[in-house]
């Protein structure tokens, strides 16, 4: 059976120094002790405190697939606690196919742990079987396309980029997520991690047409209608407007 609707999406994270200094049991350690603490590594997955969820959400339509909704809420806008809420709602309330890039690393793993954190009930997590690597509930595209191989695994970034698709915006990166938001740019973040939702959604587009569940036609279609949400919804995002390919429009 087909799915009806999915969500795709994306987390965006800095360290929580204060986790961080519970963990290393720093109670009164000044925040450069508590980052020395940490190291240079990549933190544990539950020291990532979530500060952007980027969503898309789509359903089947006879032509193909229909972007319904697409953003990417911030801590700027609401609490972590209330980020996680908010999303985990929305999924058992539409029991979607979930897509991620690299979400049974990171992604999936992260929310569970955040909402733990928060004391967040997230029974909409438990609708279909999410958190199960090798089933069709939670398709994460770094896997599949890798074959579950470790060493196989490619950065979404190259991976659009090889398929012809434009790839993430220059000059903005993971790497520079804490720096954009101790500097303000909260904003600039959620328009970079919509911008990586939408490519994910499209190379998920065509890895669908690879599998034989949608034709080319459906595939032009949902690209067109991807660029129409974006043109009539969303071109205020910049980087939006770039990896559709379409022209954002001249500053005011």
């Amino acid at each position: 059976m087909h799915e009806q609707s999915i969500i795709v999406w994306d987390l965006e994270t800095i360290p929580d120094l204060a986790a961080a200094s519970r963990m290393f049991d720093l109670p009164n350690a000044t925040e450069a002790d508590v980052r020395q603490a940490l190291g240079s590594g990549f933190p544990k997955h539950p020291l990532h405190k979530i500060i952007c969820i980027g969503a898309l959400v789509a359903s089947r339509q006879p032509e193909g697939w229909r972007v319904d909704a697409l953003g990417a809420p911030h801590t700027g806008e609401r609490t972590e606690a209330k980020l996680i809420g908010d999303f985990v709602e929305k999924i058992g309330h539409l029991r979607p196919q979930l897509i991620t890039f690299n979400g049974h690393s990171f992604d999936l793993p992260v929310l569970r742990y955040r909402a733990m954190v928060n004391r967040v009930p997230a029974g909409g997590l438990q609708v279909r079987q999410y958190f199960h690597r090798y089933t069709d509930d939670a398709l994460d595209l770094c896997d599949i396309l890798g074959s579950y191989v470790p060493g196989a695994k490619v950065k979404l970034d190259d991976v659009s980029k090889i398929l012809g698709l434009t790839g993430k915006p220059a000059g903005v990166d993971g790497s520079r997520v804490e720096e954009m938001v101790l500097c303000g740019q909260i904003e600039e973040v959620a328009r970079y991690c919509e911008s990586d939702v939408v490519n994910t959604y499209r190379v998920w587009l065509v890895y669908e047409l690879f599998r034989g569940s949608i034709t080319a036609e459906a595939l032009d279609w949902s690209e067109r209608q991807l660029r129409d949400f974006v043109a009539t919804r969303k071109s205020a995002n910049r980087h939006l407007c770039a990896a559709v390919g379409i022209a954002a429009p001249s500053p005011s």
